[in-house]
């Protein structure tokens, strides 16, 4: 799964990256070395237009998908992931997978090691923290989607988002059995597009992370805690 990552790029960076306009609404967000479930972040989109093709914008949605059906914002805390395996049927996700495809930029995210503890002991190993994130150190575009909810006491629109999510490469398998889908840069036109597409021809464009195209370093357990944030967070280890 995808529980935290870090995302630090400014928009004029992001621009640069996906070429995407910011959208009316949009803020410039403070770089978030621990981005948690409920947290703002930013979103690249693809709105259609009326002459040409789709516009591509970057905007601001809170991570945790809300159905449009939803009674509650609250089922968002459940939805900060889709399974590549099923986001196609899903209730949940299978509206948003039709038509509003989204990519979520990152600087690299963070996933859990278990180890293999004391066969002898009851008590389970701590779980050490590990940072992945692109060879190249260029931004990493996650595959996500997204859904617009009116709270209508507000009187106002709720964007939100979730990270699908895949069975992890060989060569971080051993740190967790599954991680985000990355898309390839020649692959995001086609994923952003909201008009029909083949269901087959999108799921053809998630693919996991080529074997070796990511580092991944133990880092704090500070990171554990969503209150802490700072570049220090993805600090190697020392090694002994």
């Amino acid at each position: 799964m995808c529980g935290r990552y870090a995302t630090t790029r400014t928009s004029a960076s992001l621009n640069d990256a996906f070429g995407a306009e910011l959208a009316d609404s949009f803020v410039e967000l403070e770089a978030d070395f621990n981005m948690a479930p409920t947290k703002l972040a930013p979103l690249v989109i693809a709105r259609p237009a009326d002459d040409g093709p789709p516009t591509r914008e970057l905007l601001v949605a809170k991570w945790g998908l809300v159905p449009s059906w939803a009674k509650d914002p609250s089922i968002g805390n459940r939805m900060i992931n889709a399974r590549t395996e099923t986001v196609a049927e899903k209730p949940a996700f299978k509206r948003a997978f039709g038509k509003r495809r989204a990519i979520v930029p990152a600087d690299g995210y963070y996933e859990w090691y278990a180890g293999e503890g004391d066969p002898s002991s009851k008590k389970k190993a701590p779980k050490q923290p590990f940072y992945i994130t692109p060879k190249d150190r260029s931004v990493l575009a996650m595959a996500g989607l997204y859904e617009f909810w009116r709270d209508d006491a507000a009187e106002e629109w709720l964007i939100t988002y979730t990270i699908l999510t895949t069975t992890a490469a060989d060569d971080l398998g051993h740190l967790h059995d599954r991680m985000p889908l990355m898309l390839e840069p020649d692959a995001y036109e086609a994923w952003l597009d909201p008009t029909p597409h083949p269901t087959d021809e999108l799921l053809g464009l998630l693919v996991p992370a080529a074997p070796g195209r990511l580092d991944a370093w133990p880092v704090s357990t500070a990171v554990n805690n969503h209150r802490h944030n700072g570049p220090e967070l993805i600090d190697p280890l020392p090694t002994e």
